[in-house]
């Protein structure tokens, strides 16, 4: 690959050779961006080191874009410069060490070789560099090129060593390894398995970035695979690990839980790439394990999982550090409703579709995906069934929409107007009243509309005795 042509069509590796040459400091490209360059996968985050300080060729870099804001981070001695849609770090070459109880370096000044050195992988551990007389030179001590080729993660270092110095780097393997569909090397994969402990003094924020990304990669069951395989997963998500596995009791198994997940995962990932809907698929049977049974007459049994799985999605959220807002409702609601599309496609009426939309609001087409990946049955003509009568849900969903309007459902009587037109203090009735409009609403008595609705608030009001004389009953 011609590397100087590529980078002579940017301008900005010129304006940081030149920014070196003036300073009298060697600088490079590396990392990531030589990377994706090799892969033809764009990248906005370009790292720079030179020999010397990083700091000071921001600044220079800074001065001769015309004088940008250049953000400097003294305790690490790195910089930052935005540049549009693009982040440009700058640092200095230099060679870490590590203590035992720490995944935070020891920092001292190095050579391009022992800066190279001390990068997680093979494929990370490449460098251009930008010196008017070498410009476009690639420098690759390891074999990240050949590693590329062989689609494969392995460290420059022992791997031992790599992982138990920063643990994170383990995530960081199975995390490359599933957005690029690469192999871990042998060894470096039992560096993993056997450091997994190690994980204990990485924070839970660090973990789950990676965690994510693995979620968002294109076949996010493998990078889970790999989690699994290694005892990560265990360290940070045993609720995940207590899906696997079957039990067969008198010739009844169930279906393993763990890998149905991952497929379900899959499924999903198929056709949405939200973070979110993807969570709600990997904990979609969370409470599996917790509500098992096992009944003579008809096998195993998971009664409730889906509410118990609702209940149990805030703990796991606050414990992995994930956002306790809107996005964790959307989740547990999914998680709630998982089972209510399947148990419509048995029996489809209107007020059970109602009812669904009325709970399921604007995350009804999510919960519907969802519900299309969780058939997961080897017998394809029973998913074929299925997906079919989902189709038949979908176009009854959408009539009973148009003329009901019962998504985010607004009552069309409200609590203040029964309390002026009965002349009555608040308490429990008012929400009675309005509980029996919607209900009514709900399986099909009355259509969602105010004149209907007042007419039995009517019925209503007369039946609890609330109509006298002395009201004024006008509309």
């Amino acid at each position: 690959m011609d590397f100087r042509a590529h980078l002579e069509k940017d301008s900005i590796f010129k304006t940081i050779s030149e920014a070196g040459g003036k300073l009298g400091l060697p600088t490079f490209v590396v990392g990531g961006y030589v990377r994706d360059l090799i892969l033809d996968r764009p990248n906005k985050d370009l790292d720079f080191v030179c020999l010397g300080s990083g700091i000071k060729l921001a600044q220079q870099v800074a001065k001769d874009l015309g004088g940008l804001q250049v953000t400097v981070f003294k305790t690490f001695g790195t910089a930052m410069i935005k540049l549009g849609d693009r982040e440009l770090e700058f640092v200095g070459a230099r060679k870490e060490s590590y203590r035992e109880d720490s995944r935070k370096p020891l920092v001292e000044d190095g050579t391009l070789e022992e800066d190279q050195l001390r990068r997680d992988f093979t494929i990370n551990a490449m460098a251009i560099r930008l010196e008017k007389e070498n410009f476009g030179a690639l420098v690759d001590p390891f074999g990240g090129v050949k590693h590329l080729e062989e689609k494969l993660i392995k460290t420059p270092l022992d791997p031992a060593i790599t992982f138990s110095d920063d643990p994170l780097r383990m995530m960081r393997a199975i995390r490359f390894a599933s957005q690029l569909n690469f192999d871990i090397e042998a060894d470096t994969f039992e560096a993993i398995t056997n450091n997994a402990d190690r994980l204990s003094i990485v924070s839970m924020e660090r973990i789950i970035v990676e965690l994510n990304k693995i979620i968002l990669s294109p076949v996010p069951s493998y990078g889970f695979k790999l989690l699994f395989q290694s005892g990560l997963l265990a360290k940070f998500f045993p609720e995940m690990v207590a899906l696997h596995g079957v039990e067969n009791v008198d010739n009844k198994a169930h279906k393993d839980n763990f890998f149905h997940t991952l497929q379900v995962l899959d499924n999903v990932s198929r056709v949405s790439d939200d973070l979110w809907l993807r969570w709600a698929a990997i904990l979609h049977d969370i409470a599996k394990p917790a509500t098992k049974r096992f009944d003579k007459s008809v096998g195993w049994t998971f009664h409730g999982h889906e509410d118990k799985g609702a209940r149990m999605t805030p703990g796991i959220f606050r414990r992995l550090k994930l956002p306790m807002n809107e996005k964790m409702l959307f989740v547990q609601k999914l998680v709630r409703l998982h089972l209510r599309p399947i148990s419509l496609v048995k029996e489809v009426s209107d007020s059970a579709i109602r009812r669904l939309l009325f709970e399921a609001g604007d995350d009804v087409e999510a919960l519907m995906k969802l519900c299309r990946a969780d058939i997961t049955s080897k017998n394809n003509d029973k998913v074929a069934r299925f997906l079919r009568n989902f189709d038949e849900v979908e176009k009854k969903m959408i009539d009973l929409e148009e003329r009901d309007k019962v998504r985010n459902f607004q009552p069309p009587i409200t609590g203040d107007e029964i309390i002026k037109l009965f002349q009555l203090s608040a308490g429990p009735i008012i929400g009675e009243i309005k509980e029996e409009i919607k209900e009514a609403i709900l399986e099909g008595v009355i259509r969602n509309d105010r004149q209907e609705a007042h007419e039995l608030l009517m019925k209503i009001a007369e039946k609890k005795g609330l109509i006298n004389n002395e009201v004024n009953l006008k509309k």
